[in-house]
């Protein structure tokens, strides 16, 4: 079913932006398709699914305000070239999950600001890049109070010509004291494709924990071997390899009905290395 498809059945409310508080039905998930430009408050307390879809090439500024004790999760898939902007503002005790997902020749920027205390932070990212692909994704998170926890996890595949790149930035400022930060980037190299990856950490305050690491690797080829003397292809070898090491990622998902064309669509690309 595509994303147009679950908006005529009601499976997902169309959002065009603004105040989502009590009188806003939130107990479908909320969807902004193509938007060129999405403002969103979340009203203090409240629960909210957010879907951000790019089925068409387009340019993007996306800012949501989450209030004091507000929790989102957001999914955005990326199906179509464009360029997006994103600013998460957090508040005092809110809590914010996204899964972001570039499966085309995207540039996402996403930037969280994280300006309550016990504010929390969860950004689970992949991006394919196939062909003569380009994908980019650029993840600050901005620890500007104390007692503020994040955790990122970003998964990149390439293959054939492409580019993909992953730069990610940890900064934690002076009285920011009690931050838990943790950022990993695992990348998966094949044929002569390029993956760039720059994760960093600036940090001001001394009580911290903090973390960041960040590999680019190849297939397993051992593990290809074994597969391929039980009668699979190496094409069928490799593409399962890959399905696995990006599964995790895909399977942190919880917006239904977009999981499954999250997990169908990473399936097609994936089909085409």
């Amino acid at each position: 079913m595509t994303i147009e498809q679950m908006i005529e059945s009601g499976a997902l409310r169309l959002f065009e932006g603004g105040v989502i508080d009590g009188s806003v039905d939130t107990s479908l998930p909320l969807i902004a398709l193509n938007a060129k430009r999405l403002n969103a408050k979340v009203a203090e307390g409240l629960s909210v699914r957010l879907v951000v879809a790019y089925t068409e090439s387009c340019q993007s500024v996306v800012e949501i305000d989450i209030a004091q004790g507000a929790s989102v999760e957001i999914v955005e898939v990326y199906l179509a070239d464009s360029y997006a902007n994103i600013t998460i503002n957090q508040a005092e005790d809110s809590q914010c999950k996204t899964l972001s997902a570039l499966l085309s020749s995207s540039n996402a920027t996403y930037t969280y600001q994280l300006n309550g205390r016990n504010a929390s932070n969860t950004f689970d990212g992949l991006f394919i890049a196939i062909g003569a692909d380009h994908a980019t994704l650029n993840l600050t998170t901005r620890h500007l109070v104390s007692d503020c926890a994040s955790r990122s996890l970003i998964k990149g595949v390439s293959a054939d010509r492409a580019t993909g790149e992953f730069h990610g930035l940890v900064y934690v400022a002076p009285d920011a004291q009690r931050t838990d930060a943790q950022q990993q980037n695992r990348n998966i190299e094949l044929d002569n494709s390029h993956i760039v990856a720059l994760p960093q950490l600036e940090i001001y305050a001394d009580d911290v924990r903090c973390s960041h690491g960040s590999t680019v690797g190849y297939s397993d080829a051992e593990a290809i071997f074994y597969m391929r003397q039980r009668g699979i292809s190496e094409a069928d070898a490799r593409r399962l390899q890959i399905e696995g090491f990006v599964q995790d990622v895909v399977s942190r998902c919880n917006v239904e009905p977009v999981c499954c064309l999250v997990a169908e669509a990473v399936t097609d690309k994936l089909s085409k290395i």
